[in-house]
């Protein structure tokens, strides 16, 4: 099988050449042809010579692959269907808005945290997204070109698969790479540990907690992880960083007909989040076959926000966007095309 060359970074591809024998130089060629030209053949790698090409071929490919499906909501949102290993499939989103397009991508084949709430849970945990696969979500997509932002809340628990996420990171923002900001970057987690601060140490992406419920008892209902990895520590690790100035926390909460949106719910979200330069963002529940659960109404959550902001936590309502393709938080899970 061939090794990868999506998802190496400078000194691996420069490492590349070294080890076959082939200039340093091309190691920087092979990253302009992968990361800023965003070839798919190493036959594209035009100004290596032909020779070259030939013998990275022997050894190596490019490791782009097309989506086996993609589905256009009524509002826009278009889901995206990849193969990751053989009759396994992980989903990505491309949510336009106004002047932003947004890819939501996916770091695992289904997940291990088991959320009550979540289809992506129910279908079980099958394995590590790869980093060129990771990349190959953001490269493959239709609209790629088009990207303004990515947000790691597809399938899966991005801090589970943190090695692969920090060097997808390293590559959407180095010089060398995509040469994004890292503000253009979201990661959701439900707050595993210790993996959740290694991440606040060593990029300046944004996060965003699954927070979902603020007691424990309730939160572990929702949320098994809870039990290991508590809210209460989450938040005693967010309040060790300054999170005023451009890097951004944000909290998720999918609100559920009576039980997490009541008015004692939202006090204690303040009490939680007291002094924490953050936002909170409430979400719709979309309903998932076999789980019993039922959204709030809209005019519930309109209180709730309402009551939260005049306690001067920010909030915000999220648009639902397509749920009628089963795009949208919660649903991802298709197994088979």
């Amino acid at each position: 099988m061939k090794t990868h060359l999506l998802g190496l970074t400078l000194d691996e591809l420069t490492k590349v050449a070294l080890d076959n024998g082939l200039p340093k130089f091309v190691g920087k060629q092979m990253c302009e042809w992968l990361y800023k030209k965003h070839v798919s053949s190493i036959d594209d790698m035009t100004n290596i010579s032909l020779k070259n090409r030939e013998l990275l071929k022997e050894k190596y490919e490019i490791g782009r692959y097309l989506f086996a499906d993609r589905i256009v909501s009524n509002d826009e949102t278009v889901k995206y269907l990849f193969e990751a290993s053989e009759g396994k499939y992980i989903e990505s989103v491309m949510i336009p808005d106004k002047e932003r397009m947004t890819l939501c991508i996916s770091s695992q084949i289904g997940c291990k945290m088991n959320c009550l709430f979540c289809a992506t849970g129910k279908q079980g945990f099958s394995g590590q997204l790869s980093v060129s696969q990771i990349l190959n979500q953001v490269l493959s997509v239709e609209e790629s070109e088009m990207l303004t932002n990515i947000v790691f809340m597809g399938m899966g628990e991005p801090m589970d698969n943190l090695n692969n996420v920090l060097k997808v990171i390293e590559i959407l923002t180095a010089d060398y790479g995509f040469a994004w900001s890292p503000k253009r970057i979201t990661v959701s987690t439900i707050g595993i540990m210790p993996a959740m601060e290694r991440f606040i140490n060593s990029c300046s992406c944004h996060l965003a907690i699954s927070l979902h419920a603020p007691n424990a008892m309730e939160r572990q209902l929702l949320m098994p992880m809870q039990k290991t990895q508590n809210i209460s520590h989450t938040i005693s690790v967010i309040r060790k960083y300054d999170w005023s100035h451009q890097r951004r926390v944000s909290f998720e909460y999918i609100m559920f007909e009576d039980l997490n949106d009541t008015d004692e719910h939202a006090l204690q979200i303040v009490e939680l989040l007291k002094g924490i330069s953050c936002r909170v963002n409430l979400i719709r529940f979309h309903a998932i076959p076999n789980v019993g659960l039922k959204p709030s109404s809209q005019e519930k959550m309109e209180h709730f926000c309402n009551l939260l902001n005049r306690k001067n936590i920010t909030t915000t309502i999220r648009r639902s966007r397509g749920e009628d393709i089963m795009a949208a938080c919660g649903m991802l899970a298709r197994t088979k095309k």
